[in-house]
């Protein structure tokens, strides 16, 4: 009898682990199968995180004319044809080429036809009209620029013992024994920085204009010119960074070829940093590293004290004297990401939709108040969004998610970073996401993708210096190329070694650089 018994007892032992086995593996397997979804979207399908109000039939958690009414949106502009309404098809044409200069082609008769076919006059001219308007392409040219220095001398001491001869002043050289002049340069760099053309590319480009300019010299000019005048400009910047209450910080991943002591295959990253919403004149910029330790942030950012705002990722938490604010963007993403790619209509909301739109409303206040001074929107958000956030963490601490699910990554990746999520809260000029870093560094990631790699530590240390002027001077309603420009003209004469003050002049928002190159 006892051994009927313990023979029983190894039966249920057995179908009990047998059970456990199965629902483990029926886990695993709903697992690999969500991240197989996951990873055909990722390629397939839409990049946009936008929500819509109607999803597969079915209306949201919020309505749609609470999403969709925006009281400032501007009327079309309309015109009466024969008893009905159209919109002018002008008038964004005419806006767009206001203020180009205009060439008059003017068509006229010969001579020799201008008489009357009836009573053969002479025919005189009466009025003009115009045909059409076309948008003209004018060709880049280059020329030699060449500098001519006059001599002087006085004609009584030429005979002497002391002649006397003086030469008139001529502006420093940006490169000595070199071709390379500040639109030169700055047309290299523009070209490479803002609209991603590669190096080989623009040595073609060279070639068509009949220069033969090497893609090596052209890094050359690049390095050089950043490193003697660049440089020193965006070391002033990060003074005036480190001197606000807000920054935003973010990183991406670069691969360097020749860097001692790695291989070429190995991440190497770029950091970018950038001023929040504090209502003073914008910077940003890139800070190349070898790597993603946080240490790396820590050393940039040692002289600051403030808000930083940041994504998910652990190394921010070596910052000092700083308090950390959360991305409810990035735990949005996580989210959407564990959403079902097909699900049937009229079904209640899933969790992932649940935890989405709580997010959703939180962005949708923020819009509501965007336009309030910081002191009224610190109010608001504690009036209209503490409510929000309180329901969202009751919520989130009563699911029951499978581990390692795409739901139980995201209600864990909120859970960790809950001590940061609500700080957005202290301050009014705080945000709730880290988009204006992210969107920083989309210029990077753009041209990542035509250039590929850095062939060097020096210039990915250069092209960290440059994209930082390139985004600054937008981020001031600058014309690129012109500052660029405006940069390496005036930095050759200018003694900022000794007079660090005469960088002040130089600054992105400076009368004197909005004056000479604001759009």
């Amino acid at each position: 009898m006892e051994h009927k018994d313990a023979y029983i007892e190894h039966l249920e032992n057995t179908i009990a682990g047998l059970k456990e086995t199965i629902s483990g593996l029926q886990n695993q397997i709903s697992n690999l199968t969500e991240m197989i979804m996951l990873l055909r979207k990722e390629k397939f399908g839409s990049s946009s995180e936008k929500t819509s109000y109607q999803v597969e039939g079915r209306i949201s958690l919020f309505n749609e004319v609470e999403i969709e009414a925006d009281a400032s949106a501007t009327e079309p502009v309309t015109k009466d044809v024969r008893g009905y309404k159209r919109t002018d098809a002008r008038t964004r044409r005419e806006e767009l080429i206001k203020d180009l200069p205009v060439r008059e082609v003017l068509c006229e008769t010969p001579d020799d036809e201008l008489y009357c076919l009836t009573c053969l006059s002479d025919l005189k001219p009466v009025g003009k009209e115009v045909v059409r308007e076309e948008l003209e392409y004018i060709p880049a040219k280059v020329q030699i620029v060449r500098y001519v220095r006059m001599a002087y001398e006085c004609p009584k001491c030429k005979h002497t013992d002391h002649p006397y001869i003086k030469k008139a002043l001529t502006p420093v050289s940006l490169m000595n024994h070199s071709l390379a002049s500040p639109s030169s340069v700055a047309n290299v760099m523009y070209q490479k920085y803002v609209n991603a053309v590669p190096l080989c590319r623009q040595e073609k480009d060279w070639g068509n204009l009949g220069i033969a300019l090497s893609r090596a010299t052209m890094a050359n000019w690049v390095i050089r010119c950043t490193q003697d005048y660049l440089i020193p400009v965006v070391n002033h910047l990060q003074k005036t960074l480190l001197s606000r209450d807000i920054i935003h910080c973010d990183e991406t991943p670069i691969q360097v070829l020749k860097e001692e002591g790695k291989k070429p295959q190995t991440k190497s990253y770029m950091w970018v940093y950038r001023t929040g919403n504090d209502g003073e004149s914008p910077v940003i910029l890139y800070d190349y590293q070898s790597s993603r330790n946080g240490d790396h942030a820590a050393d940039f950012l040692r002289d600051f004290s403030g808000y930083i705002h940041s994504d998910g990722y652990s190394g921010y938490n070596k910052l000092t004297n700083i308090i950390r604010c959360g991305c409810w963007a990035h735990l949005r993403r996580k989210f959407v990401e564990a959403i079902p790619s097909k699900k049937d209509v009229n079904v209640p909301l899933t969790s992932a939709e649940i935890g989405r739109d709580y997010c959703d409303r939180l962005f949708r206040i923020e819009k509501e108040i965007k336009d309030l001074s910081s002191e009224e929107r610190k109010i608001k958000r504690l009036e209209l969004e503490k409510p929000v956030l309180d329901a969202f963490w009751c919520w989130v601490e009563s699911l029951n998610t499978l581990k390692g699910s795409a739901l139980g990554k995201a209600v864990t990746y909120a859970i960790n970073q809950k001590p940061y999520m609500e700080n957005y809260l202290l301050d009014g000029r705080c945000s709730l996401s880290n988009n204006a870093a992210e969107n920083a560094i989309r210029p990077f990631t753009v041209g990542r993708k035509n250039w590929l790699f850095a062939d060097s530590p020096k210039g990915a240390v250069s092209s960290a210096a440059v994209y930082s002027i390139v985004e600054t001077a937008k981020a001031n309603h600058l014309n690129v190329y012109t500052y660029i420009q405006y940069l390496l003209l005036y930095m050759p004469d200018t003694d900022w070694q000794n007079h660090p003050e005469y960088l002040n002049d130089l600054m992105p928002w400076s009368m004197a650089v909005q004056a000479e190159c604001g759009n």
